[in-house]
């Protein structure tokens, strides 16, 4: 019956919604900045690329109280309205760092060899990229989107200074509804952590699923060979 209420409950729905949105927007996005930060970073030199890392980890070593203010003043300051954008662009700016650093492993795994010698024979710098390059950083990739998408779902604090009236996000719903009795916050915390975990099994599953295939396509041409 809690399941019911909290499923016809307008409020909750429109939270979840606003949660699911912003989770798979702001991860896509972060994904695909924090992919192309992580490949540019590592052609950089030593000095300028260890800079750019320190400068990237900001946003994971500082509070995150510090980091919703900051970024609450920012908007006021540029005069941008807070609500469901800015909630947005705060989740991509600290959704990005996780990409880079899930990246970067896979970054230094990579055989150069390999991209120079599919350009040696005739393929184009684009094509080379997606069919040798993309696939060895496929499962880092996957991990920092779903890190992404984790992080966000689960975010309150920096959520609760950069939305404004009429929006919020499931973690900000709860911390409404527990301050007074409502039996459907059972409910929408149960929701939260079934997300999550979910989530977490897929980051630790898919990525050795998907670092497992290279493995097995090269075995198979030893075999034929």
């Amino acid at each position: 019956s809690r399941y019911i209420t909290l499923f016809s409950n307008e409020d909750i729905m429109s939270a979840l919604t606003n949660t699911l949105l912003i989770a798979v927007i702001s991860s896509l996005v972060a994904t695909l900045i924090g992919t192309i930060a992580a490949l540019a970073i590592s052609k950089m030199r030593n000095v300028l690329r260890t800079t750019l890392m320190g400068v990237t980890n900001i946003p994971m070593l500082n509070a995150e109280i510090v980091t919703g203010i900051s970024l609450m003043l920012l908007f006021v300051t540029l005069g941008i309205r807070l609500g469901f954008t800015t909630m947005l662009i705060a989740h991509i700016t600290f959704n990005i760092p996780y990409v880079i650093l899930s990246v970067m492993p896979r970054i230094r795994q990579l055989n150069a060899s390999t991209y120079e010698a599919a350009l040696d024979l005739g393929a184009a710098p684009l094509n080379a990229f997606i069919k040798v390059v993309l696939p060895d950083l496929a499962p880092g990739i996957f991990s920092g989107l779903l890190m992404a998408f984790t992080m966000s779902i689960d975010d309150f604090i920096i959520s609760y200074f950069v939305t404004g009236s009429g929006v919020k996000n499931l973690s900000i719903m709860v911390y409404t509804m527990s301050k007074r009795v409502n039996p459907s916050i059972n409910a929408v915390s149960t929701l939260v952590v079934l997300i999550i975990t979910v989530a977490l099994v897929i980051i630790n599953v898919v990525p050795a699923i998907l670092a497992k295939r290279p493995k097995k396509a090269e075995m198979s041409k030893k075999k034929a060979v």
